[in-house]
């Protein structure tokens, strides 16, 4: 990051989220002479001097695609710094619009599916955004197995069933064998309900299940950790800018940064608050979960932050049935 960015006024810039008949997303392509030429983005503008943001998103796609826009709901914000510059995108879900979009600043248009926006090259504030509308926003972590295998699988399978996608076994005192056992059985319950099973720390244990990897902190940092993974899926525990950026650099599905409050499992250790999530949301453009002290309460807060969406053990771990 530049330093002197630091001392810049945030840009502030909205955008839409436009569906047509068939559910393809709208993207437009920046024009010669712009920052990032050539990259696609969600349609958009700079918010003026007395406008609020839905007044600016209803005159930029006025202006640029000579639609007007109905009912419209917030999706993300997005806090970023750029090399020169930093913004604050907010992000709109436009569930109607009237008239056809037009690239009417000469800009190339395209109607994207859901599943294929990931391929198109974006700004980095706009990568956020693709992951708020593609991928999981809860991340359930399982406490310690208490020994009782069918009410600890049934609590899982309730966690599911309400919505949650991501759910993250941490089972630390479970020898490997059970530890094994318990995993398959997880995951199968997983496969049953479109979820994902992560394991926590044990790279050969998620490899072997074919899932994904959730690394501690300082596995993410040792030198040789992009050879141990061998291109497996990971995600990783985060402190600090430095190892938001390695994650980002080694491609990961997610990070998880926290704590944002402080928590009873970890007293006397203060959480960074919102505005410290922010400031490090800033630096990179993979997706982010919140955790410390929140729960799916907080989903919405945290999306006006930034984050993907929420992360935690007690603030959704489901009372034993």
């Amino acid at each position: 990051m530049n330093p002197g960015s630091e001392t810049l006024a945030p840009i502030h810039v909205v955008a839409g989220v436009l569906r047509d008949t068939r559910g393809r997303i709208l993207l437009a392509r920046r024009t010669e002479g712009r920052d990032l030429a050539g990259a696609w983005e969600f349609p958009g503008g700079k918010v003026e001097t007395g406008e609020s943001p839905l007044q600016a998103l209803e005159r930029e796609l006025l202006e640029e695609l000579g639609i007007r826009i109905g009912h419209c709901t917030p999706l993300i914000s997005v806090p970023q710094h750029y090399l020169n510059k930093k913004i604050v995108l907010d992000v709109y879900t436009v569930s109607s619009f009237s008239g056809k979009p037009k690239g009417l600043e000469k800009q190339a248009l395209a109607w994207s599916p859901l599943e294929k926006l990931s391929s198109y090259p974006m700004p980095p504030a706009d990568k956020p955004v693709v992951a708020a509308l593609t991928q999981p926003d809860l991340l359930a972590i399982t406490p310690e197995f208490d020994g009782e295998k069918t009410g600890f699988l049934s609590r899982i399978e309730k966690q599911l069933i309400s919505g949650i996608r991501y759910i993250q076994l941490r089972c630390k005192t479970l020898p490997a064998k059970k530890l094994k056992e318990l995993a398959l059985d997880i995951r199968t319950l997983c496969h049953e309900h479109d979820g994902v099973l992560l394991i926590n720390q044990d790279i050969e244990l998620a490899m072997s299940l074919d899932c994904p990897v959730h690394l501690k902190s300082t596995q993410l940092m040792q030198p040789d950790i992009e050879i141990q993974l061998s291109a497996h899926p990971f995600s990783a525990a985060c402190h600090d800018i430095d190892e938001l950026k390695k994650a980002e650099s080694l491609l990961a599905l997610f990070a998880v940064l926290g704590p944002v409050l402080s928590t009873k499992s970890h007293p006397g250790v203060e959480g960074m608050g919102w505005s410290g999530f922010t400031r490090m949301r800033n630096e990179v453009s993979l997706p982010i979960f919140a955790l410390g002290g929140l729960a799916s309460g907080d989903l919405e807060t945290a999306r006006r932050h930034g984050a993907q969406g929420v992360a935690g053990i007690s603030g959704f771990w489901l009372a034993k049935p």
